[in-house]
């Protein structure tokens, strides 16, 4: 844990690339191979998984330190971090503490799953007294299942690749997939590929948000276009005689859509396909409310496979036959794609056709249809382009519809986390029904942080209700709320539920009673919900 700590510190403090890999490269170049493989788990957002409840871990925080309830509280509150909160407020650990090695430390969590609270309780309690303040600030965080660090899975790569002397995109490769840090070797790990792990995805080559203007990209004719569809991103992976469904966060998805896995089972081996999750019936795409459905659960029932059938739009063929495609032209790999759906004739294997336009300014116009289509706007990707990995710029670009937007007046206000643990950030924002205010929708970002502070200080001085961290506000301040789209809800005191809401900017021009009212926000129901 000593050494994984100094790693945390010298990471956490930098925000230079360059030291981030070097500090990196230094620990597993020193690091005990068995802790090795876990600190590249952790990094990669392989937890494990979560054994005792904050609630717990509060309570036996303030047994130890001598706190009451309330002024725990009042520290978490003042620090905005549970584990460092309890890292802070817990007493010095004994003089002669004992080093307990990560991976060790690691395997007595995983081994929590069957132990009562008595004996929970006995090892939180027993390590808090060991560990130093740093160390004891990481182990809350991996009980509490909110460890995260500023470092990308492409540095690690970076960093490995550099200490093993491979290839980096070998190396990135050789971590996608459902592994597991106790059962294998980071040599094992690192030499893995599709023939020892037939279930490996590909790492996804992502996209920038097209900035620039359009004339700048050059000839139109050296890009393709086609609708950036407001789905799952994933990965199709026929080996080995079995199907295997991967979102782009690595999450295994085969148990939550077993229909589309069986429908797809006769794909030939050695073929890996990147696409979009739908909803879609009689070949009509459903809005992403269907898919939201689908997705909370773990386990459809056979009624809901049927009343909300799958499908991948498949836009890539990253793989066919065995063979790795991703190092040929877009142009190249389509059209092996169009070859392979042609024989296939599934509704749950669809083609994401090209946008045919004689210029820009056409393009334009598809890209205001964004909405009617049920997509997100446009992806422009350069035929001649390999199938890079990571979010790089200039092959890809996705030009997204403008949001839809509403003018909201803020009625509550919380504190936010880490850095802003002392500033009012995290608002609630409402809507007019009649002479009544009706909170639609939260937003945590958007602001400048002069604009911040600003609201904060009104916050503060035009606070009228307390309700434990939530305050109640004088309404008066008016906010654009910026979203992708909205959907009816049942569970929401609106009637509906927007997607991605922020601030796009503070309405100083505005009087609370011009802000707009819920009617107006309900116009502008996505279709088809």
């Amino acid at each position: 844990m000593k050494a994984f700590a100094a790693l945390f510190e010298s990471l956490d403090r930098s925000n230079s690339t360059l030291s981030k890999v070097a500090a990196l490269e230094s620990y597993f170049r020193n690091a005990a191979p068995e802790d090795a493989i876990w600190t590249v788990a952790l990094f990669s957002g392989r937890r494990p998984k979560r054994q005792i409840t904050s609630t717990q871990l509060q309570l036996w925080a303030a047994e130890v330190s001598g706190l009451s309830d309330w002024m725990l509280a009042e520290c978490y509150q003042q620090v905005g971090d549970l584990a460092e909160t309890l890292a802070l407020v817990l007493p010095e650990p004994h003089a002669n503490s004992n080093e307990i090695p990560l991976n060790q430390m690691l395997s007595h969590l995983q081994g929590l799953q069957q132990a009562d609270e008595g004996s929970k309780k006995a090892f939180v309690i027993d390590q808090w007294a060991q560990l130093p303040t740093t160390q004891r600030f990481l182990f809350n965080k991996l009980l509490t299942g909110g460890f995260r660090v500023g470092v990308s899975e492409k540095l690690v790569a970076k960093a490995l690749a550099r200490v093993y002397q491979k290839d980096e995109a070998a190396v990135l490769y050789a971590l996608m997939g459902k592994w597991q840090p106790a059962a294998l070797s980071l040599e094992a790990l690192l030499a893995s590929d599709a023939a020892s792990d037939a279930s490996k995805p590909y790492p996804f080559f992502l996209a920038y948000p097209l900035e620039q203007p359009l004339a700048e990209l050059g000839a139109t004719e050296a890009w393709q276009a086609e609708w950036k569809w407001d789905g799952i991103r994933a990965q199709l992976i026929k080996r080995a005689d079995a199907v295997y469904l991967w979102s782009r966060g690595e999450e295994l998805l085969n148990e939550q859509f077993p229909d589309l896995c069986a429908a797809l089972q006769d794909l030939p081996n050695g073929t890996v396909l990147d696409g979009e999750l739908l909803c879609v019936e009689n070949r009509q795409i459903l809005s992403f409310n269907a898919l939201q459905q689908r997705l909370g659960r773990k386990k459809p029932s056979k009624k809901m496979q049927q009343s909300m059938p799958v499908a991948l739009m498949a836009y890539d063929l990253l793989e066919f036959a065995g063979q790795d495609l991703r190092s040929l032209p877009l142009r190249q790999r389509r059209q092996q794609l169009k070859e392979l759906l042609a024989e296939n004739t599934s509704s749950a294997l669809l083609l994401s056709e090209s946008l045919v336009f004689e210029d820009w300014q056409q393009l334009g116009l598809f890209r205001d249809q964004g909405r009617a289509q049920l997509a997100e706007g446009l992806m422009l990707k350069r035929l001649d382009a390999p199938y890079e990995q990571g979010r790089k710029k200039g092959s890809w670009w996705k030009w997204k519809v403008n949001p839809l937007s509403i003018d909201a007046v803020l009625l509550y206000a919380q504190k936010g986390h880490g850095r802003r643990a002392n500033l009012f950030t995290d608002y609630t924002f409402a809507l007019w029904e009649g002479d009544q205010l009706v909170t639609f929708a939260k937003a945590y970002s958007g602001l400048t942080d002069k604009e911040i502070k600003a609201v904060d200080a009104f916050i503060k001085a035009n606070t009228l209700e307390k309700f434990g961290p939530v305050r109640t506000v004088k309404p008066q301040l008016v906010f654009e709320i910026a979203f992708e789209g909205l959907q009816l809800s049942k569970r929401h005191k609106a009637g509906v539920a927007v997607r991605f809401p922020r601030i796009l900017r503070w309405r100083q021009d505005k009087l609370p009673e011009q802000a707009n009212h819920l009617h107006e926000l309900k116009v502008l129901l996505t279709p088809g919900v």
